[in-house]
């Protein structure tokens, strides 16, 4: 079996290379078809944007809890001061999860690699880098969602459900209408293949005619 290796290419988009594919061979010959990493500004500054209006209004909130209790603190206890330090510490834990999430976003960022093979799609994510992997005749339904700082730096994000219920995501990627088209062409010459292979096929009805092995 041949597979086209250009199959993600768009050629009308394309200028040269994509700069993101490394070719890697594993499972007896499996092939990569595209291979790519989340848009770096796009990716940070969604975890930045994300929960600041929660993070503003409750740092405003502690705040100024904060100024009327020093402003009426004459005369109080010293254990008092760690006791209302203590709380708040704790009272601004979405803070800190805030703080941290945009701390460790080059690292998740670093560890973020999506791989469309000829057999399944690959997710790599996360702190310590997890590994997920979708086959085609799993997927129940691909989405692609473009939000308003996937529009300014021209990437999209795509969603896929499986039969089982799981739920992944491919975030922040270029070209996000070209990919989602080729990800809906090719789960969905599968899915045919497997419940109409070409060789049952009458002459007359020659079906999608796909090179595909799900």
């Amino acid at each position: 079996m041949k597979i086209d290796e250009n199959f993600f290419v768009d050629e009308k988009a394309r200028k040269g290379d994509f700069g993101i594919r490394e070719m890697v061979e594993s499972n007896g010959g499996e092939k990569i078809l595209w291979e790519g990493k989340p848009d770096k500004k796009s990716y940070v500054l969604a975890r930045i944007v994300r929960m600041m209006p929660i993070v503003l209004i409750w740092i405003a909130f502690d705040g100024f809890a904060i100024s009327m209790i020093i402003t009426q603190a004459k005369g109080m206890p010293l254990f008092a001061y760690f006791l209302f330090g203590g709380f708040f510490l704790i009272h601004l834990t979405p803070v800190w999860f805030w703080i941290a999430n945009i701390v460790t976003a080059f690292k998740r960022l670093k560890n973020t690699e999506y791989a469309f093979t000829d057999k399944r799609i690959i997710i790599k994510t996360g702190f310590f880098a997890k590994f997920d992997t979708v086959f085609y005749s799993d997927i129940a339904s691909l989405n692609l969602h473009i939000g308003f700082i996937d529009r300014m730096f021209k990437v999209g994000d795509i969603s896929i459900k499986t039969n089982s219920g799981s739920s992944y995501m491919v975030e922040d990627i270029d070209n996000p209408y070209f990919i989602m088209e080729r990800l809906q062409k090719i789960s969905n010459d599968i899915k045919t293949d497997m419940q109409f292979p070409n060789d049952l096929r009458p002459e007359e009805n020659h079906g999608y005619n796909t090179q595909y092995k799900g």
